[in-house]
């Protein structure tokens, strides 16, 4: 999402504006205890190659594909990918392994 989204999502979820912070006052994601990092122009989703188009379907450009990922010391430890892989095009919209109940449950069994 761009840092709009971002930073509406950010205050729906309760986070604590950073009003002050002077390394970038026009930055509208920025939080007192989390930085929620946009990518409106899908330079890290092509990065991942979670890249793909609902043109068709939807009426969207470039999009990312659905996904979660823990990532530990800068290395990925566990990658969930919706369907298995990115489809182009898709049809429905997967939402079953990318959710937040199944994060939680591996970051559970981590413990």
């Amino acid at each position: 999402n761009d840092a709009f989204v971002m930073r509406k999502w950010g205050l729906d979820q309760g986070l604590e504006e950073e009003k002050e912070d002077g390394s970038n006052p026009f930055n509208p994601g920025n939080f007192k205890k989390v930085k929620l990092i946009p990518d409106g122009a899908c330079l890290f989703t092509r990065g991942m190659g979670m890249s793909c188009l609902w043109e068709k379907e939807r009426g969207f450009g470039e999009r990312s594909w659905r996904y979660s990922m823990v990532v530990a010391d800068g290395k990925i430890e566990k990658l969930f990918v919706e369907g298995g892989g990115v489809v182009q095009e898709s049809g429905p919209d997967p939402f079953e392994v990318s959710d937040g109940e199944t994060m939680l449950k591996y970051l559970q069994s981590k413990k």
